[in-house]
């Protein structure tokens, strides 16, 4: 085909102009003079020769037909002869299409972006080989470095995240390019200035077909104050609130061990157990927080006098336990007693609070390994056994264990009077109100066991539940409790109260078999709906074996019942375990709730417990309220239930009615 012909079949209209007049035009163009018969409407879009531009810009018009109009194109552009054009002009649909899609997709891109943008993460999008194509400006905010600068080069990622993490984090990234592992651990970075952000990183990949990375899409979390939270949490799990000392919990796991490396070493251990004398009446007298002031006080002379191996724990309330481990049996009884002497020594100075200056003593009992005991718990018991020995008979000295007969037979008579008591079932129920926050209303109670003892009266659980969990008749006083829950329930229900009751499980109970068919069938007799009943477990019992617990607990959940772990703060637990508990109410110790309105470090760690709590869909409910100031607190703070003295105390079954119609509910006026 020649080049005449070509013009001729082009698909554009192409038009030859001399003189205002059409010389030439080719078959497209003859064809859109068939939609303008006069050529009037093609003859206005061509310029006068003159007027024509040197350049040919192309301008869009509409060429109206008689049944419709078509958008063209049209250039005009000067030729070689006077007075000459060459006009051409193409439909422009597709050109219009086209455009409309650009701007379809140009519109969808800046809504996504705005979108990135503004959410409080780092976005970025990496290509093959390594480099990033686009990171969102919030980069600049958490890790105080620019998009531009980020971009550039794919080592600052690297160079950024911290030494410790480095070597994990790029074998992790190196292990998910190639499809061998899934999203990265959390990491920690570090900004420009200096300070530690932790990542959570989290990215898709599209991939060729042999699963070659051909670009990554992803987003990092700045999660420092969630690692923040779980830190704080961590830390009161295994430390005193108060006085920052190991707690019990962490007293214990270190005596286990120090137990076990004695054991295969050769060694030997001391534990020394100290309670201070008449410190109730200080704290009558002057009030909680002088008492607190001087625990705080006494624990930091005991950090003093202790060497850095030692480790020393509050017990609780005035007590305070040290450990000495990885000592030669030979010189384990003088290095206990020399301890026992430096700490009397240090506590022989006066105490400073509030400008009055006290003089403070403690008695103390120590028990060696392997000497008195054989494991952990046998250990502290003795330690405990000649604290209180020292009371007697040396108050503000020290005692070594002895094994004291009378101690034994006072125990021995106890246990028999509580194995009289197992026959005759002489308990009785109180109930104590669960308050909500808000408005003072009650919303549930709490079973709370007492021993009507012939010879002495009303006796709390505390000195006697531990016994029976000893002497195995724990399971029997619990079934006694779980039915008369069910029957106070069910006669509140009749009664039209409609409230929530709890009671509290046992360690022992939670490995009696089919325990959650049994309470169910209990429940089930008595006519009660599961979901009314809630069963409490503390944190410490949850913890020492938490998948048999979490088994148990799974399972009584299934049949409705809600859960609660009590106690929490004083236990062990960690986040990773206590996240797949199946647990409705979170229980603050009052250890943590007594002057949280005071003291900043009780109020910080209050405040991450009840932020934990919301966090894993739990309810949290604050223990041992005994002050406005302190329900305050914990209402402003997002605390929805408590418990405490400041809005009843526990009370028959028959009072709990004229607390629930109270007016006003139970909170205090004025």
């Amino acid at each position: 085909m020649d080049a005449a012909s070509l013009v001729a079949s082009a698909p554009e209209a192409l038009l030859v102009v001399l003189g205002g007049d059409v010389t030439w035009a080719n078959d497209r163009a003859i064809e859109l003079a068939g939609r303008d018969p006069s050529g009037d409407a093609i003859r206005t879009l061509i310029p006068d020769w003159r007027d024509a531009p040197e350049d040919e810009v192309p301008f869009e018009a509409i060429l109206a037909g008689p049944d419709d109009e078509l958008p063209i194109q049209v250039r005009v552009a000067k030729t070689a002869v006077p007075g000459a054009l060459l006009v051409s002009i193409r439909d422009a649909s597709e050109l219009r299409a086209g455009r409309d899609a650009v701007d379809a997709m140009e519109e969808a891109e800046a809504k996504y972006r705005t979108l990135v943008e503004q959410i409080p993460a780092i976005v970025y999008v990496d290509v093959e080989g390594g480099g990033t194509t686009y990171v969102s400006p919030q980069i600049e905010r958490i890790l105080g470095v620019s998009p531009e600068e980020y971009c550039a080069d794919h080592q600052v990622w690297i160079d950024m995240i911290h030494p410790e993490d480095r070597a994990r984090v790029e074998a992790e990234y190196d292990a998910f390019l190639v499809g061998a592992g899934g999203d990265l651990s959390d990491y920690r970075m570090l900004t420009r200035d200096g300070r530690v952000v932790w990542i959570r990183d989290r990215a898709d990949t599209i991939r060729s077909e042999d699963g070659h990375v051909l670009l990554e899409h992803g987003i990092m979390f700045d999660i420092t104050e969630l690692k923040e939270a779980e830190a704080l949490v961590e830390h009161m799990a295994f430390h005193d609130g108060l006085t920052g000392l190991a707690n019990r919990a962490l007293f214990e796991e270190s005596l286990r061990l120090a137990i076990g490396r004695a054991a295969r070493a050769g060694h030997a251990v001391a534990v020394l157990y100290l309670d201070l004398d008449n410190f109730k009446l200080l704290n009558d007298s002057l009030g909680h927080h002088t008492g607190d002031e001087l625990l705080v006080q006494l624990a930091d002379r005991l950090r003093t006098s202790t060497r850095g191996s030692d480790v020393v724990a509050r017990q609780g309330g005035d007590e305070f336990l040290v450990l000495v481990s990885d000592t030669d049996p030979a010189e384990i009884g003088g290095a206990a007693e020399h301890l026992a002497v430096r700490i009397q020594e240090a506590m022989a100075d006066p105490f400073d609070l509030a400008g009055t200056e006290f003089h403070v003593r403690g008695s103390m009992g120590i028990s060696l390994y392997p000497r008195d005991a054989a494991d952990a718990t046998d250990l502290m018991k003795n330690a405990d056994a000649a604290m209180y020995r020292a009371k007697r008979l040396e108050p503000g000295g020290h005692l070594f264990f002895a094994g004291d007969a009378d101690e034994a037979l006072a125990k021995l008579s106890y246990a028999t009077r509580l194995r009289r008591a197992m026959q005759e079932e002489p308990w009785v129920l109180h109930y104590q109100p669960v308050v909500d926050l808000g408005d003072g209303t009650v919303v549930g109670a709490e079973a709370l066991i007492r021993w009507q003892d012939a010879s002495g009266g009303l006796v709390p659980p505390g000195e006697f539940i531990p016994l029976a969990e000893e002497l195995g008749l724990i399971e029997a006083i619990g079934d006694w409790v779980i039915d008369e829950v069910a029957q106070q329930q069910r006669t509140w229900i009749e009664a039209g109260l409609d409230l929530e009751v709890s009671f509290n499980l046992s360690p022992r109970q939670l490995f009696t078999p089919r325990l959650a068919e049994h309470v169910l069938a209990k429940l089930q007799a008595a006519g009660v709906d599961p979901r009314r009943i809630t069963a409490e477990i503390t944190e410490s019992t949850a913890m020492a074996d938490p998948d048999h617990t979490q088994r148990i607990l799974t399972e009584l959940r299934s049949w409705g019942m809600r859960l609660a772990l009590d106690d929490f703060g004083t236990g062990y637990s960690s986040l990773a375990r206590l996240k797949h508990m199946p647990v409705d109410v979170l229980k603050i110790d009052q250890a943590f709730v007594r002057n949280v309105d005071t003291d900043p470090r009780l109020a910080g760690m209050v405040r991450a417990m009840i932020q934990v709590a919301q966090s894993l869909d739990m309810t949290p409910l604050a223990e041992g309220i005994e002050t406005q100031a302190e329900w305050e607190f914990l209402r402003a703070n997002g605390c929805r239930l408590a418990q405490g003295f400041w809005f009843a105390r526990p009370v028959p079954a028959e009072e709990i009615p004229g607390l629930v119609s109270r007016p006003g509910g139970l909170i205090p006026l004025g």
